[in-house]
Order: structure tokens, then sequence, then C-alpha cells
């Protein structure tokens, strides 16, 4: 990977601008390629809910990792930082690869890399094999509670290696994938931080969007949800909109509450990279201001 093709990675809240600033600075320091770092915007079928970027954005610079997997499918931090990296290897070796998204945790696998985990021992996986799904619980909740609160306990692929890990590794699973390879990596990395007044009228105001663009329809539509799939914000909540047991008003108002409430967690989250560099956007900047912004400080 030459110098000039070292990947620039963009963050923000949810609701910040990613879209429009990422094509902003396609513009001016292109050729660039643009690769998804969004844990939903993954999946194909979730496109308005997830304020993915649209089929004529995509036209205007070439889009990567969007819309890849269908929503039956599971995702998680590890899978998806194999993915990009792999993405952004690639990229590199023609154009900039422009890394944009708002989850923290998928960014941070991309950047910094997991901590290894212990490879799968053929041995210990066949005496796990024969014991019932709910002693390998049992087990596992004991060796590792905070992993077992998270994990898709009906997967029993999931709680076989996290349990393996606990054993192979004396320590909790969940312990060690919130590890890092690198603690401080050299990267270009921005974050667009806007007043938190402001962040919350742009959530509500595309909330508000979505209904009028058809995402009701669109979850309606879902054959099948992973369990990954199935924490994107807003779909609990049209789907029950969907059954008749919420009104379309209480249905927005509570999707716009938990969305804030995933902001504000956001910026907790990227207030402790220090890899990413905080860039001040006023309400009334335009993309292109803001790109213009992140050349000069890069």
């Amino acid at each position: 990977m030459t110098a000039e093709n070292a990947p620039l990675y963009l963050s923000g809240q949810t609701g910040s601008g990613k879209t429009a600033v990422a094509l902003a600075l396609a513009e001016q320091i292109g050729p660039v390629e643009i690769i998804n770092a969004d844990a939903y915007q993954v999946y194909s079928g979730l496109e308005i809910l997830t304020a993915a970027p649209s089929e004529e954005e995509q036209e205007i610079v070439p889009h990567h990792l969007f819309g890849i997997l269908d929503t039956g499918s599971e995702c998680d931090a590890a899978a998806f930082s194999d993915l990009a990296r792999a993405k952004i290897a690639e990229v590199a070796t023609r154009a900039t690869p422009l890394v944009v998204g708002g989850s923290g945790l998928y960014l941070k696998a991309i950047t910094h890399g997991l901590a290894p985990t212990p490879p799968g021992n053929p041995e210990l996986r066949e005496k796990l094999d024969q014991h019932p799904l709910e002693e390998l619980i049992a087990q596992y909740r004991k060796l590792d509670p905070v992993g077992a609160k998270k994990t898709n306990l009906a997967n029993r692929r999931y709680v076989t290696r996290n349990l393996e890990i606990c054993i192979l590794s004396g320590r909790p699973a969940s312990e060690i994938k919130s590890e890092w390879q690198d603690n401080q990596p050299d990267i270009n990395a921005v974050y667009l931080k806007r007043e938190r007044e402001d962040i919350y009228a742009r959530i509500n105001r595309r909330t508000e969007r979505m209904f009028e663009e058809g995402v009701v329809e669109e979850i309606a539509a879902l054959e099948e949800l992973s369990p990954t799939a199935a924490k994107a914000i807003g779909i609990e909540e049209i789907k029950a909109l969907i059954a008749g047991q919420m009104d379309r008003q209480s249905c927005i108002e509570t999707i716009q509450k938990k969305t804030r409430h995933y902001a504000k967690r956001q910026a907790t989250w990227f207030r402790r990279e220090a890899a990413f560099r905080s860039i001040e956007v006023a309400a009334d900047d335009e993309a292109a201001a803001v790109a213009d912004t992140i050349v000069a400080f890069a």
C-alpha cells in the first residue's frame, strides 16, 4: 500500500451527515472508493431504516460492503473486520479507501485488530458435542456471564465456540474478544462532532423521513432476521406498529428516542478513542466545507 493510498476513516454519530461528507471528500481527494463500516448497512433490505447511501449516491463513487448480506445472516465485529480489511487492501492498490461508519466496535476491530482467540481444539470440541446444549449454556454462563448475556444461546455453534475459548484460555471469551492487537495504530481518522441539540434535531427529522420513504413496508417485507440484524433500532417498534400494538406517532417517537440514546453512546465511545480526531461541524455547515476542513486537518 502506497502512502497516498493509506485509508481515511470517517466516523460520526448516527445522523451526523457522514454520507454527504464522504461524497464531498471523494470529489476533493479522488480517486476514492467508499467502504462501509456500519453494522447494519451491511444488510440488504434495511436501506431505508439504516439510511444507507442511495443507488444514485453509490453511482457517484464506488461503494463496497453495503447490502452484501441478507437479513438472516449473522455478522459480528470479527467477521466484519476480516471483510473490511481485505477490501481496504484491495482498494488501496488503485484508490484511497474511505472507510465510513459510526459503529465504534466495528471500526475499532478494523483499525486496532481484534486480539487472536485460541484456535479450535478437535478433542475438546468432540467432548463438548457430546453434551446437550442446556449443559453447555450453564457452563458458559458460569465461566463468562457477561458474554453469555450477549450471545444467541439458541445457536449451539456460538455457545460451543465461546465455551471452547473460555476453557482453552482460562479466561472469559468476552474479555479476550474485547482486547486489541494494536492499542496505538498510526491511522488517519476523523470524527464528525456536532452539538447535541443539532444531532438530536437531525435524528428526529431523519426518522420522520424514513416513514415518508416507506420504512414500514420495508420491514414488513423482511422474511428472516438474524439476532444481529434484529438489533437494528426501529425494527421492534415497526413490527409492533404492523401488528397493531403501537400507533404510528408513538412508533416514530420511540424510534427517535432510542436513536438519540444510541447517538449519546456513540459520543461517549468516540471520546475515548484518541486515534479519531474530532472535527467540529456546525448546524449550517455544508458537506463540502466540512470536507475542506478534513483535508486541511489531515
